[in-house]
């Protein structure tokens, strides 16, 4: 049998039997203030009473469109983890518009006695057809899980060592830096003896490992991570599947790392990064002789290389300066700017300056993120504006940020050099980036009067904002910089950068204070 525990904040809840496979169990008593009959509020409610009966009928039932596989996917976690008890800790409800509302939530799950695993989730809430319903996807069971996940207990031997922040204190073991902590584990040489690690395969990917359970290591690594930086990344990220990477500009240090896209997706996954790879596009133009306030057009459509590029919303600075067009982010400059002007040898030369395809190591896996060979058609239009065939993970966003902020590109590490060469891996050279003193100025112009200037952003930053479409969708981004740190912000599928990751980053920068 499985034990499933609901708890509110200030509520008790009484703990109920559910099956294993949380299909039937005893009815629960579920004690919360008030009804509040027709809102998301209700149907957060009634899903999380639902959960803790076992009931996933009930919970189908409150989803809007529920996948054939709905039930199977939760049998699916806890049959593979031997999972005996649940503790559900659900949030308020919070609105984000008249039909959208979030509440965030966390599960404790006890594996297979092996000890407990704790994350966060959040449950979406949408008005479909005038109600209230869950807008469920495999990333409410596990942040981040696009598919079906396949999930596996495995028994394994682990290093020596006990990664702690840069003032030698430890990190919470079941926070977002969990699987960081459990690769630089990997890493390093020696070994303590055995730990369970929790693996999961989503879809047909590779297998990723999560948590790693009854870990005794001996011998503390000293990470570059910041306590108090860390802290206020995950404040800001809150229960969102979002990621902030915050690097110094001047060392390469990665000094927080709050990721909720699952795995180390900040690292390890790539996404199109939009309009903030117009920081590259602008630095091979000025590389190619051009300045901040060089004449250029931006009309609200434009064709170049057969291809139709078009601003958000039809806007049109007619002509204008360089420096202006990048600070509204005008997709019709910088498309036709690098066909007509840098060209695709420049476009990649000043891409590969700013990190694209170099082997960073910074203590773990990175992925390297290549530019493409885009040629001079079409594929180099949309990758003047951040689209088509580039990506690049928010990591290598944040070096990108951190280049400009100080005129040098260094390879992002979460530890020391002397411990990376430990364990296997080497740092790059570092480099001056082009154009570095305009692009300042540009990316201020952003924070000043641009796209990100009703994003609540403190005074001294500077940033660009990025939406990034794919297959129907939006990645919003944000990448800036404030005296010497760095950072980059993604929300996958979250819509719209200056709407959705500049007011994150700002969220992100005021808790620091």
């Amino acid at each position: 049998m499985e034990r499933c525990r609901v708890r509110s904040r200030g509520v008790a809840v009484l703990a109920v039997l559910v099956t294993l496979a949380l299909a039937a169990g005893a009815a629960a008593v579920w004690l919360w203030p008030g009804k509040d009959e027709g809102t998301p509020e209700e149907v957060a409610r009634d899903y999380f009473a639902a959960w803790s009966r076992g009931s996933l009928d009930g919970m189908g039932r409150l989803v809007a469109d529920p996948p054939p596989d709905f039930a199977d996917q939760h049998h699916a976690l806890s049959d593979g983890l031997r999972v005996s008890t649940i503790a559900l800790d659900p949030r308020p409800v919070v609105r984000s518009g008249p039909d959208t509302a979030r509440a965030a939530f966390t599960v404790t799950r006890a594996v297979a006695g092996r000890g407990d695993w704790t994350f966060g989730s959040e449950l979406r809430l949408g008005k479909v057809d005038g109600r209230w319903r869950v807008l469920w996807t495999p990333s409410t069971l596990y942040p981040g899980l696009r598919g079906k996940g396949t999930w596996s207990l495995r028994e394994v031997t682990v290093p020596a060592v006990a990664p702690v922040a840069r003032d030698g204190k430890p990190f919470p073991q079941d926070g977002p830096l969990q699987p960081y902590l459990s690769a630089i584990n990997e890493r390093m040489e020696g070994e303590a003896g055995t730990g369970w690690v929790i693996e999961l395969r989503d879809g047909s990917g590779p297998v990723q490992r999560v948590k790693v359970l009854g870990v005794k290591a001996t011998r503390k690594v000293r990470t570059t991570l910041d306590r108090r930086v860390q802290a206020a990344a995950e404040r800001a990220v809150g229960g969102r599947q979002a990621a902030v990477v915050a690097i110094r500009p001047s060392s390469g240090e990665i000094v927080a790392v709050a990721d909720a896209l699952g795995g180390m997706g900040a690292f390890v996954g790539t996404y199109p990064p939009g309009s903030t790879f117009k920081v590259v596009t602008a630095a091979a133009l000025l590389a190619d002789g051009m300045g901040a306030g060089s004449a250029a057009d931006c009309p609200a459509v434009v064709v170049t290389a057969q291809r139709t590029i078009r601003n958000d919303q039809n806007h049109d600075l007619g002509r204008t300066t360089l420096r202006d067009a990048f600070a509204a982010s005008c997709n019709t400059t910088f498309a036709r700017l690098a066909v007509e002007k840098a060209g695709a040898k420049k476009l990649a030369a000043a891409a590969e300056s700013f990190g694209f395809g170099a082997r960073v190591a910074p203590g773990l896996s990175a992925a390297p993120c290549p530019f493409p060979s885009v040629g001079s058609g079409a594929a180099l239009a949309e990758a003047g504006i951040g689209q088509g065939q580039v990506l690049a993970s928010p990591l290598l966003m944040a070096s990108v940020a951190a280049a400009v902020a100080d005129g040098t590109w260094r390879a992002p590490r979460l530890l020391s050099p002397e411990l990376i060469r430990e364990g296997g891996g080497g740092v790059p050279d570092a480099h001056d980036v082009p154009g570095a003193a305009d692009l300042r100025s540009m990316m201020r112009a952003v924070v000043t009067g641009g796209t990100a200037a009703r994003a609540g952003l403190p005074e001294g930053t500077s940033g660009k904002t990025g939406t990034a479409e794919y297959d129907g969708g939006t990645h919003a981004w944000f990448i800036g910089f404030r005296g010497d740190l760095a950072f980059s912000v993604l929300v996958p599928d979250g819509g719209s950068g200056p709407e959705v990751a500049a007011p994150l980053a700002a969220a992100f920068l005021r808790g620091l204070r």
